[in-house]
Protein backbone atom coordinates (compact mmCIF):
# COMPACT_ATOMS: atom_id res chain seq x y z
CA UNK A 1 0.00 0.00 0.00
CA UNK A 2 2.83 2.21 -0.23
CA UNK A 3 1.24 4.39 -3.05
CA UNK A 4 -1.69 5.06 -1.45
CA UNK A 5 -2.95 8.29 -0.96
CA UNK A 6 -4.18 9.35 2.64
CA UNK A 7 -7.40 10.50 0.34
CA UNK A 8 -7.65 7.67 -0.82
CA UNK A 9 -7.71 5.86 1.74
CA UNK A 10 -9.90 8.31 3.69
CA UNK A 11 -12.73 7.77 0.58
CA UNK A 12 -12.45 4.06 1.18
CA UNK A 13 -12.80 4.25 4.72
CA UNK A 14 -15.48 6.00 4.46
CA UNK A 15 -17.04 3.84 1.91
CA UNK A 16 -16.75 0.83 4.21
CA UNK A 17 -18.62 2.75 6.83
CA UNK A 18 -21.63 3.54 4.72
CA UNK A 19 -21.89 0.32 3.23
CA UNK A 20 -21.84 -1.18 6.59
CA UNK A 21 -25.11 1.01 7.69
CA UNK A 22 -26.40 0.16 4.85
CA UNK A 23 -26.04 -3.52 5.46
CA UNK A 24 -27.41 -2.81 9.15
CA UNK A 25 -30.18 -1.11 8.22
CA UNK A 26 -31.41 -3.89 5.58
CA UNK A 27 -30.93 -6.47 8.73
CA UNK A 28 -33.45 -3.99 10.90
CA UNK A 29 -35.73 -4.01 7.85
CA UNK A 30 -35.61 -8.13 7.64
CA UNK A 31 -36.11 -8.64 11.36
CA UNK A 32 -38.52 -6.49 11.82
CA UNK A 33 -40.61 -8.27 8.92
CA UNK A 34 -40.32 -11.55 10.44
CA UNK A 35 -40.41 -10.57 14.17
CA UNK A 36 -43.71 -8.88 13.29
CA UNK A 37 -44.92 -11.10 10.67
CA UNK A 38 -45.61 -8.32 7.89
CA UNK A 39 -46.29 -8.53 4.27
CA UNK A 40 -43.25 -10.21 2.52
CA UNK A 41 -41.58 -8.21 -0.48
CA UNK A 42 -40.79 -10.95 -2.16
CA UNK A 43 -38.06 -9.22 -4.08
CA UNK A 44 -35.75 -9.78 -1.50
CA UNK A 45 -36.52 -13.39 -1.59
CA UNK A 46 -34.75 -13.11 -5.61
CA UNK A 47 -32.09 -14.99 -6.41
CA UNK A 48 -30.87 -11.50 -7.50
CA UNK A 49 -31.67 -9.45 -4.26
CA UNK A 50 -27.86 -9.22 -3.23
CA UNK A 51 -27.50 -7.52 -6.40
CA UNK A 52 -30.50 -5.12 -5.67
CA UNK A 53 -30.40 -3.85 -1.65
CA UNK A 54 -27.61 -1.17 -0.87
CA UNK A 55 -25.00 -2.38 -0.27
CA UNK A 56 -25.01 -4.51 -3.08
CA UNK A 57 -25.60 -1.78 -5.28
CA UNK A 58 -22.08 -0.39 -4.02
CA UNK A 59 -20.24 -3.68 -4.49
CA UNK A 60 -20.96 -4.20 -7.60
CA UNK A 61 -21.16 -0.45 -9.12
CA UNK A 62 -19.79 2.32 -7.13
CA UNK A 63 -16.70 0.49 -4.47
CA UNK A 64 -13.28 2.14 -5.32
CA UNK A 65 -10.26 0.91 -6.96
CA UNK A 66 -8.44 0.79 -3.91
CA UNK A 67 -11.04 -1.92 -2.16
CA UNK A 68 -11.86 -4.24 -5.12
CA UNK A 69 -8.20 -4.64 -5.24
CA UNK A 70 -8.00 -6.25 -1.41
CA UNK A 71 -7.84 -9.75 -1.24
CA UNK A 72 -11.00 -9.39 1.67
CA UNK A 73 -13.71 -8.08 -1.32
CA UNK A 74 -13.93 -11.33 -2.72
CA UNK A 75 -14.69 -13.30 0.05
CA UNK A 76 -17.26 -10.06 1.20
CA UNK A 77 -19.23 -10.85 -2.15
CA UNK A 78 -19.71 -14.23 -1.32
CA UNK A 79 -20.61 -13.83 2.52
CA UNK A 80 -22.88 -11.50 1.28
CA UNK A 81 -24.56 -13.42 -1.24
CA UNK A 82 -24.64 -16.17 1.33
CA UNK A 83 -26.53 -14.28 4.01
CA UNK A 84 -29.60 -13.07 1.06
CA UNK A 85 -29.52 -16.82 -0.07
CA UNK A 86 -30.42 -17.55 3.62
CA UNK A 87 -32.44 -14.54 4.56
CA UNK A 88 -34.51 -15.84 1.17
CA UNK A 89 -35.49 -19.07 2.39
CA UNK A 90 -36.49 -17.19 5.66
CA UNK A 91 -38.64 -14.86 4.01
CA UNK A 92 -40.35 -18.03 2.12
CA UNK A 93 -40.41 -19.79 5.46
CA UNK A 94 -42.47 -17.02 6.51
CA UNK A 95 -44.88 -16.27 3.89
CA UNK A 96 -45.45 -20.18 4.80
CA UNK A 97 -45.97 -19.85 8.32
CA UNK A 98 -43.47 -20.22 10.10
CA UNK A 99 -39.32 -20.16 10.52
CA UNK A 100 -37.67 -22.62 11.30
CA UNK A 101 -34.99 -22.40 13.89
CA UNK A 102 -32.19 -23.88 11.79
CA UNK A 103 -32.29 -21.95 8.85
CA UNK A 104 -32.28 -19.12 11.26
CA UNK A 105 -29.31 -19.61 13.46
CA UNK A 106 -27.49 -20.55 10.14
CA UNK A 107 -28.79 -16.99 8.80
CA UNK A 108 -27.18 -15.40 11.77
CA UNK A 109 -24.24 -17.26 11.60
CA UNK A 110 -23.21 -16.02 8.40
CA UNK A 111 -24.59 -12.40 9.20
CA UNK A 112 -21.89 -12.92 11.95
CA UNK A 113 -19.19 -14.09 9.32
CA UNK A 114 -19.91 -10.95 7.02
CA UNK A 115 -19.87 -8.03 9.87
CA UNK A 116 -16.70 -9.73 11.13
CA UNK A 117 -14.69 -9.60 7.79
CA UNK A 118 -16.63 -5.84 7.37
CA UNK A 119 -15.48 -4.73 10.28
CA UNK A 120 -12.12 -5.93 10.06
CA UNK A 121 -11.79 -4.43 6.55
CA UNK A 122 -12.89 -1.30 8.46
CA UNK A 123 -10.24 -1.51 11.04
CA UNK A 124 -7.04 -2.40 8.72
CA UNK A 125 -8.48 0.84 6.49
CA UNK A 126 -8.24 2.70 9.74
CA UNK A 127 -5.03 1.79 10.94
CA UNK A 128 -3.26 2.56 7.59
CA UNK A 129 -4.83 5.79 7.46
CA UNK A 130 -3.90 6.43 11.13
CA UNK A 131 -0.65 5.54 10.26
CA UNK A 132 0.10 8.21 7.34
CA UNK A 133 1.38 11.61 7.85
CA UNK A 134 -1.42 13.98 7.33
CA UNK A 135 0.73 16.57 5.59
CA UNK A 136 2.76 14.49 3.13
CA UNK A 137 1.12 10.77 2.93
CA UNK A 138 4.23 9.18 3.81
CA UNK A 139 4.38 6.69 6.67
CA UNK A 140 4.53 8.40 9.91
CA UNK A 141 7.04 7.33 12.76
CA UNK A 142 4.24 5.40 14.54
CA UNK A 143 5.31 1.82 14.05
CA UNK A 144 8.06 2.90 12.69
CA UNK A 145 10.88 1.16 14.63
CA UNK A 146 8.36 -2.56 15.04
CA UNK A 147 8.87 -2.16 11.09
CA UNK A 148 12.40 -1.76 11.30
CA UNK A 149 13.31 -4.45 14.14
CA UNK A 150 11.47 -6.83 11.62
CA UNK A 151 13.60 -5.75 8.57
CA UNK A 152 16.66 -5.87 11.00
CA UNK A 153 15.53 -9.50 12.38
CA UNK A 154 15.17 -10.75 8.66
CA UNK A 155 19.39 -9.27 8.04
CA UNK A 156 20.41 -11.09 11.72
CA UNK A 157 19.05 -14.43 9.59
CA UNK A 158 21.07 -13.91 6.79
CA UNK A 159 17.61 -13.35 4.56
CA UNK A 160 18.33 -10.18 3.17
CA UNK A 161 20.66 -6.89 3.39
CA UNK A 162 18.46 -3.64 4.05
CA UNK A 163 19.29 -0.17 3.25
CA UNK A 164 18.41 2.96 5.33
CA UNK A 165 18.77 6.54 4.05
CA UNK A 166 18.27 9.96 5.46
CA UNK A 167 16.74 12.27 2.94
CA UNK A 168 16.65 16.07 4.05
CA UNK A 169 14.93 18.80 1.80
CA UNK A 170 17.75 21.49 1.65
CA UNK A 171 17.61 25.37 2.06
CA UNK A 172 14.03 24.38 3.17
CA UNK A 173 13.88 27.51 5.68
CA UNK A 174 14.34 29.80 2.77
CA UNK A 175 11.49 28.08 0.88
CA UNK A 176 9.29 29.22 4.22
CA UNK A 177 10.74 32.69 4.83
CA UNK A 178 10.63 33.45 0.61
CA UNK A 179 7.51 32.18 0.15
CA UNK A 180 5.53 31.51 3.24
CA UNK A 181 4.44 28.19 5.22
CA UNK A 182 1.94 26.83 2.74
CA UNK A 183 4.59 27.08 -0.14
CA UNK A 184 6.79 25.20 1.86
CA UNK A 185 4.29 22.66 3.22
CA UNK A 186 3.74 22.31 -1.43
CA UNK A 187 7.22 21.57 -1.36
CA UNK A 188 7.70 19.23 1.31
CA UNK A 189 4.61 17.17 -0.08
CA UNK A 190 5.01 16.69 -3.65
CA UNK A 191 8.88 15.89 -2.56
CA UNK A 192 7.09 12.96 -0.47
CA UNK A 193 4.99 12.26 -3.37
CA UNK A 194 8.04 12.06 -5.77
CA UNK A 195 9.68 9.64 -3.12
CA UNK A 196 6.70 7.48 -2.71
CA UNK A 197 6.37 7.04 -6.19
CA UNK A 198 9.97 6.13 -7.20
CA UNK A 199 10.71 3.81 -4.71
CA UNK A 200 10.21 0.24 -4.83
CA UNK A 201 6.89 -1.24 -4.27
CA UNK A 202 7.95 -2.78 -0.60
CA UNK A 203 10.48 -0.12 0.03
CA UNK A 204 9.35 2.81 2.56
CA UNK A 205 9.54 6.22 2.89
CA UNK A 206 8.54 7.62 6.66
CA UNK A 207 8.25 11.39 7.65
CA UNK A 208 11.21 10.99 10.28
CA UNK A 209 10.55 15.21 11.21
CA UNK A 210 10.29 18.08 9.80
CA UNK A 211 11.44 17.77 6.13
CA UNK A 212 13.68 14.57 6.67
CA UNK A 213 12.63 11.47 5.30
CA UNK A 214 13.50 8.18 6.63
CA UNK A 215 13.70 4.97 3.58
CA UNK A 216 13.97 1.84 4.59
CA UNK A 217 15.04 -0.25 1.43
CA UNK A 218 14.66 -4.06 2.03
CA UNK A 219 16.76 -6.00 -0.23
CA UNK A 220 19.42 -3.93 -0.32
CA UNK A 221 23.27 -4.63 -0.86
CA UNK A 222 25.31 -1.33 0.19
CA UNK A 223 25.91 -0.39 -3.76
CA UNK A 224 22.43 -0.70 -4.31
CA UNK A 225 21.47 1.44 -1.51
CA UNK A 226 23.32 4.10 -2.32
CA UNK A 227 22.32 3.61 -6.29
CA UNK A 228 18.62 3.80 -5.45
CA UNK A 229 18.90 6.61 -3.42
CA UNK A 230 21.14 8.71 -5.83
CA UNK A 231 18.51 7.96 -8.41
CA UNK A 232 15.82 9.85 -6.29
CA UNK A 233 18.09 12.88 -5.35
CA UNK A 234 18.48 13.49 -9.18
CA UNK A 235 15.15 12.71 -9.98
CA UNK A 236 13.71 14.95 -7.11
CA UNK A 237 16.50 17.86 -9.32
CA UNK A 238 14.78 17.35 -12.37
CA UNK A 239 11.27 18.20 -10.85
CA UNK A 240 9.51 21.26 -10.96
CA UNK A 241 7.19 21.75 -8.48
CA UNK A 242 4.37 24.42 -7.87
CA UNK A 243 4.43 25.80 -4.61
CA UNK A 244 1.97 28.83 -5.52
CA UNK A 245 -1.02 27.44 -7.80
CA UNK A 246 -0.62 28.95 -11.76
CA UNK A 247 2.32 30.95 -10.35
CA UNK A 248 5.09 30.51 -8.75
CA UNK A 249 7.43 27.00 -9.49
CA UNK A 250 10.34 25.88 -8.74
CA UNK A 251 13.10 23.18 -8.10
CA UNK A 252 14.16 21.54 -4.90
CA UNK A 253 17.54 19.66 -3.89
CA UNK A 254 17.81 16.84 -1.10
CA UNK A 255 20.55 15.82 0.80
CA UNK A 256 20.64 11.80 1.17
CA UNK A 257 22.48 9.72 3.71
CA UNK A 258 23.15 5.79 3.76
CA UNK A 259 23.95 3.25 6.09
CA UNK A 260 23.29 -0.40 6.25
CA UNK A 261 20.61 -1.81 8.87
CA UNK A 262 23.22 -3.46 11.35
CA UNK A 263 21.96 -6.58 12.51
CA UNK A 264 24.78 -6.44 15.46
CA UNK A 265 23.26 -3.17 16.58
CA UNK A 266 20.34 -1.40 18.00
CA UNK A 267 18.15 -0.51 14.80
CA UNK A 268 18.54 3.46 16.58
CA UNK A 269 22.22 3.12 15.74
CA UNK A 270 21.99 2.51 12.65
CA UNK A 271 19.55 5.53 12.19
CA UNK A 272 22.12 7.01 13.51
CA UNK A 273 24.84 6.19 11.15
CA UNK A 274 22.46 7.38 8.09
CA UNK A 275 22.07 10.55 9.78
CA UNK A 276 25.55 11.30 10.37
CA UNK A 277 26.06 10.43 6.70
CA UNK A 278 23.03 13.09 5.90
CA UNK A 279 25.38 15.51 7.63
CA UNK A 280 28.07 14.81 5.93
CA UNK A 281 26.21 15.40 2.36
CA UNK A 282 25.12 18.74 3.70
CA UNK A 283 28.56 20.23 5.24
CA UNK A 284 29.87 19.23 2.01
CA UNK A 285 27.60 21.37 -0.25
CA UNK A 286 24.23 19.95 -0.08
CA UNK A 287 22.50 17.91 -3.40
CA UNK A 288 24.74 14.78 -2.90
CA UNK A 289 24.30 11.31 -0.95
CA UNK A 290 26.74 10.53 1.07
CA UNK A 291 27.55 6.89 2.59
CA UNK A 292 28.36 5.91 6.03
CA UNK A 293 31.57 4.11 6.99
CA UNK A 294 33.89 4.03 9.80
CA UNK A 295 35.61 7.36 8.85
CA UNK A 296 32.69 7.81 9.78
CA UNK A 297 31.24 8.70 6.30
CA UNK A 298 32.44 9.56 3.01
CA UNK A 299 31.16 11.39 0.38
CA UNK A 300 30.66 10.08 -3.22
Amino acid sequence: MQTIGRGELQAALEQVERAIGNHLDWYDALARTLVCRLPVDMRRASPTAHRECAFGLWYYNDASALLRAHPAFAVIEAQHQAIHDAASLLLRQSQQGGVDAAAYDAFTDGVGRFRLELENLRAELQTMLGSLDPLTGAHNRIGMLTWLRTQQQLVERGVMSCGLAMVDLDHFKSINDTYGHPAGDAALSEVARFLTEHVRPYDRVYRYGGEEFLLCLPGTEPEASYALTDRLREGVARREIEIVAGQVAIRCHISCGVAQLDAALPVESSIERADQALYRAKSAGRNRTCVWDDSPALAR
